[in-house]
């Protein structure tokens, strides 16, 4: 896609919510911010509904989600590594498929 926007193939990014262009805020402002604006790219994000073609209330909030899903990602890790962690304590089955099916 980074390659595509060089190349000006395209000249619009559209995802689902803010959360699929990145959960890492500091790199999701980046683009937003800086990258995109200098090769006039225009990003929507359909059910957040920013759309940095249009000046909207919802364009100032964004830095707060992208420092949310930032947030967001990190506990749902912490909590994964955590149950990971108790299923080996307890000696449980850790892999989805056995290697070999007895």
């Amino acid at each position: 896609m980074l390659q595509d926007i060089k190349n000006s193939t395209i000249n619009m990014v559209l995802t689902k919510d803010l959360s699929r262009l990145g959960r890492d805020y500091i790199k999701t402002g980046f683009y937003i911010e800086d990258y995109f604006p200098k090769n006039k790219v225009r990003y929507v994000s359909v059910t957040d509904g920013i759309d940095t073609y249009i000046d909207s209330t919802n364009n100032d909030i964004t830095p707060f989600k992208a420092i949310m899903n930032d947030m967001y990602a990190k506990d749902i890790s912490k909590k994964i590594r955590s149950v990971y962690k108790e299923k080996q304590k307890q000696g449980e089955y850790m892999c989805s498929i056995p290697a070999y099916r007895i």
